[in-house]
């Protein structure tokens, strides 16, 4: 296929152009800084300098493109206005481009957030009414309706926890790990569902060549589901620490990611530790079924915890990262 990748130097998407090189197909990629696009030209990306504001930019990107990847997108702010004008807005604008271009599959990278949380072991499968409980998650949702309601054919997929090589968010508990202590929020008894970044490309890149996904909105994760305390000490065990699981109550938590975002805001920094995200951090599951998705275009995830954590940890070691 000949695709269009927007946000391919960031974790999901430079995973996602890789899945595609590999099958040979044709890439174009939509990038903000071309320092750090320079390792995607050895893979023969070809790269448009431009953002999703730059409507010039979208529309030389776009052109004699079959489908649009727009996996582009914020998940920290300094305001929550700023997640509406780039999740939102941002996708607004890739779709226009799109549209005009011509695209026939337009896939949107959402998230579990956008959802919402559900109850344990009732992993949602797509149909039901989402229910955000965050900014980020409602611009996510506000996105979606907007590829719902245009004119290119669509696909969502909504990925729960991404991890992987190139993670920056699961970074953080593997070095808590490595100390030996991990604090979860709440009781450890959360439920998570979680993917692989190169399990996840493959969804992405299955679902814009079925036919059967057209139209049709579908959660990519592993089936397995593991509790916060659970996954704090498979991630021990990946770097060889027992780890002590250190329970965070409600009411500690959300006070200490009030002062973080508050720190944050002062700095004029962007972060995902606020008072807001704790909405997410404190419900009882985020778990989702996979099975519609594998039904439809054959896809199946294939790395377990078991398989994953580890080979994250040494990916971490091998860039110096730990």
């Amino acid at each position: 296929m000949r695709a269009l990748v927007t946000g391919a130097t960031g974790f999901v998407g430079s995973h996602l152009v890789e899945a595609l090189r590999r099958r040979g197909d044709e890439v174009t990629a939509l990038v903000r800084s071309p320092a750090r696009a320079e390792r995607l030209r050895p893979l023969g990306v070809r790269l448009i300098e431009g953002d999703l504001d730059q409507e010039p930019a979208l529309a030389r990107a776009a052109e004699g493109r079959e489908v649009v990847f727009h996996v582009a997108g914020l998940v920290a702010a300094r305001d929550p206005a700023d997640f509406f004008r780039c999740n939102r807005d941002g996708t607004a604008r890739v779709l226009g481009a799109a549209a005009r271009a011509g695209v026939r599959r337009f896939v949107l990278v959402s998230s579990l957030a956008a959802g919402g949380p559900t109850a344990p072991g009732r992993p949602l499968r797509g149909p039901e009414p989402p229910r955000p409980v965050s900014a980020y998650g409602r611009s996510k949702l506000a996105a979606e309706e907007l590829v719902r309601a245009g004119p290119v054919p669509w696909t969502i997929v909504r990925p729960p926890t991404v991890y992987g090589p190139r993670d920056r968010e699961l970074l953080r508990l593997f070095k808590l790990a490595r100390l030996g202590v991990v604090p979860v929020f709440g009781d450890g008894s959360q439920q998570l569902s979680l993917v692989h970044a190169a399990d996840l490309a493959e969804a992405l890149v299955a679902a814009a060549a079925a036919d059967a996904a057209r139209g049709r909105l579908y959660y990519a994760c592993h089936p397995e589901i593991v509790t916060s305390a659970e996954l704090a000490r498979a991630v021990g065990a990946a770097v060889g620490r027992r780890v002590v699981v250190v329970p965070v109550p409600p009411r500690a938590g959300r006070a200490a990611l009030a002062l973080a975002g508050g720190a944050a805001r002062v700095l004029g920094r962007a972060t995902i530790l606020t008072a807001d995200k704790a909405n997410e951090f404190f419900q009882p599951a985020w778990i989702a079924d996979p099975t519609p998705l594998a039904a439809d275009t054959g896809w199946r995830a294939r790395y377990d915890l078991a398989m994953g954590l580890p080979e994250t940890y040494r990916w971490y070691r091998s860039a110096g990262w730990m």
